[in-house]
This record gives C-alpha cells, structure tokens and sequence, in this order.
C-alpha cells in the first residue's frame, strides 16, 4: 500500500513541484555553466562571438529541459523508458544511414540549424531502460544469470553501433554508464572482475581490428615525445599548458598557450588545460569542487528515493557525470589516451549540454517525486 507521504506526492500540483525542486543543485550547474561561459569568452580572445554566447543560448535551452523533464511524473518516465531508449537506437541506425560526416567519423544528424549526435543521447536513454528493467526484477533474482541477458544486450547493442561510426570513446563509456548502473543493482563484483579479465585476454585480439589512428593514440598515450609535432603534439601542449598556470595561474584571458593557438581544441576537448593555465592550481581544484558538490547531491538523491526506479535512475545519470568528468581531466593530463568526451557545461557542444541537463532533469524529477513508491509495472504498489 501507499504511504501518506507517496499519496500526498500523487496529487501535487504545478506550484508544488516547483517547490519540491532541488533549487541548490539547479544553482550548482548554473554555477558550472557560468564558468563554462567564461572561459568560450576567453578562448576566443575576450569576445562572446561564436562560442560563449551560442552555449549561453544552448544551456537556457538546457535549463528549460531540465524543469520538463523534472515536472514530468516518474511514473511517466517508467512507463515509456523502453520507447525512449528504443528512439534512441533507431537514431543511431539513422547516423550509419544518413549521418554527416565529420572529423574522419559519421557521428551527427543534420537538422539543418542543429548538428544532433544521437550517441549523447542514448547516454542518458541506457540510463532509463536499465533503471526500469530492473525495477520490475526482484532484489535477490538480480545476480540470476537470466536476468543479466537483456541488460547486456541493452548495453552492447547500442556500443556496437556506435563503435561501427567509429567512436571508440563514446562506445566505452556507454559500457562504464550500463556498468555503473549494474553495481548499483547489487550485482556481485566478482562478475564485474570476471568480465574485466576477459576483456584484458582479449586486447590482443582486439588491436588487430582497431583502425589506425586508434592504435596510434594509444601508442601516442604510451610515448608522445615519439612524435612531438604529429600525433604526440595535443598531450605535451596540455602538459605545458597545466605546468605554467602554477598555483593560481597567468590571470583571464592572459593564458599563452592557448591565446597564441598552441593549445588545440582550446574550446572543447581541452578547455579544461585553458582553466588550469588562467587560473592555476587552485582554479581547477575549485571547479573539480563544484563538480564533486554535483556528484554528491546527485548520490544523495538518489539515496532519498523511495523507488528502485528512482534510486538507478538518479545514481546511472549522477555516474555518467563523473565519467565525463574523470575521462576529461585523465584525457588532457596524459593519464589515458586522448578521446572525444567533453568536459560537463564547460567545453562547447550542443548535443552533450542538452543530454546531460535532461539527465539531470530526471534526476530533480526523482528528488520531486521521492515519496513515491513505484509499482513494478509503474502503478501505486
């Protein structure tokens, strides 16, 4: 039966909701975006023009989603998690037969006035599918050997495709996200050691079939200084870059590195080497605070919930943010191979900022709807 406090949640009201909105997390990532805004001002030399002011636009976008998607019922979003996640897909089938191609990979839509990357989205999708799959799955049947095929097809599917663009990154990731989301379940971590030895077995194999600039990446990774001006040349301008910032850094819109363009990607990828150069040591540990706050409100939201559902759903999305985050700031400080993952509401993007503030959307949906105990197939228990 339902508690009082789920009843009351059941009938709330527009006014209500707002109420009920977790307004220190939507403060968090406003905060984040701003310093995001900051320094798409600085890379392009003190002018807001092209970058800063378009994700100034895309975040407003964002912050519109979010509130959406967080006064949307939960039990709306177990109820059509499959159909979401099966949209997703068949947009990722639609990128291999009509994507646009660039950089070398056919990742992205053209909407004409939007570059769309479906892979961002089916990011937050696997999130959804997984977190209702194993809602309806009793706790002690989920480390059953049955009720593992699905979520790992759920998983593997999607990767495949979107390894076959190629995006060996992004497919990696959506194997941490569907991972992350698995321990969460209570899945014994015995498997997940099984599982990685297997993979580690497997690299041998595995390089053979891996395209050429993939192996050189990671043969970069191993030894940059083997090519310093080719292959080698965006990790040692990072370092150089995160060296001279010192403790608090050369000042805004003082970084060399970047403003005399020996940095690359200053805007996207290694936006977050800008960072360290302006503002220094201190600089990054203060952003990697307010990071680390996120995380944590996003852990304890989760914790809150009174539904399996809910507590997946809050703890798959809070995790995929800390991938992005880890990946990022590991990429662009030499400790793992250079990969396209972009730093959270700082590096410039339209189709990453909107998926992860409709993560984040669903994750105040849970904290809204927290009193709500879920049925197995989305009704009152």
């Amino acid at each position: 039966m339902a508690t009082g406090a789920g009843l009351r949640s059941e009938g709330m009201t527009l006014g209500e909701k707002l109420w009920r909105v977790n307004w220190s997390l939507v403060l968090l990532l406003c905060l984040t975006a701003a310093i995001g805004f900051a320094m798409l001002y600085s890379a392009a030399n003190g002018r807001w023009d092209p970058w800063a002011s378009r994700q100034a636009m895309r975040f407003g976008a964002g912050l519109g989603l979010l509130f959406l998607a967080a006064l949307i019922h939960i039990r709306l979003w177990l109820r059509y998690a499959y159909i979401v996640y099966g949209a997703s897909f068949v947009l990722l089938v639609a990128v291999e037969l009509a994507g646009v191609i660039g950089m070398g990979a056919t990742r992205w839509i053209n909407l004409g006035f939007f570059q769309f990357q479906p892979s961002e989205v089916m990011k937050i999708a696997l999130v959804l599918a997984l977190a209702r799959y194993f809602h309806a799955v009793a706790l002690e049947d989920v480390n059953r050997p049955r009720h593992l095929v699905v979520p790992l097809l759920l998983i593997l599917a999607p990767a495949a495709m979107v390894l076959r663009q190629p995006d060996l990154g992004t497919a990696l990731m959506l194997v941490m996200i569907g991972g992350a989301v698995l321990v969460t379940t209570g899945i014994r971590l015995w498997k997940f050691a099984l599982a990685g030895g297997a993979a580690l077995a497997a690299i041998p194999v595995a390089w053979q079939f891996l395209r050429g600039y993939q192996k050189q990446r990671v043969l970069t990774f191993l030894n940059p200084e083997t090519d310093p001006l080719g292959a080698g040349y965006h990790i040692i301008q990072s370092k150089i870059a995160l060296g001279s910032g010192g403790l608090v850094g050369k000042g805004f819109l003082q970084g060399t590195q970047s403003h005399l363009n020996f940095l690359p990607e200053k805007q996207t990828d290694f936006i977050f080497t800008m960072l360290a150069e302006e503002f220094g040591l201190f600089g990054g540990l203060g952003l990697l605070g307010l990071y680390a706050l996120i995380i944590g409100w996003g852990i304890a939201i989760a914790l809150r919930s009174r539904s399996q559902f809910g507590r997946l759903l809050a703890m798959g999305v809070t995790s995929t943010f800390f991938l992005y985050v880890f990946i990022n700031i590991a990429m662009v400080m030499g400790l793992i191979p250079v990969v396209g993952v972009p730093l959270p509401l700082i590096s410039y993007g339209g189709t990453a900022m909107l998926s992860l503030m409709l993560g984040f959307g669903l994750v105040v949906c849970v904290f809204v709807h927290r009193d709500v105990q879920l049925g197995k197939q989305g009704g009152l228990p």
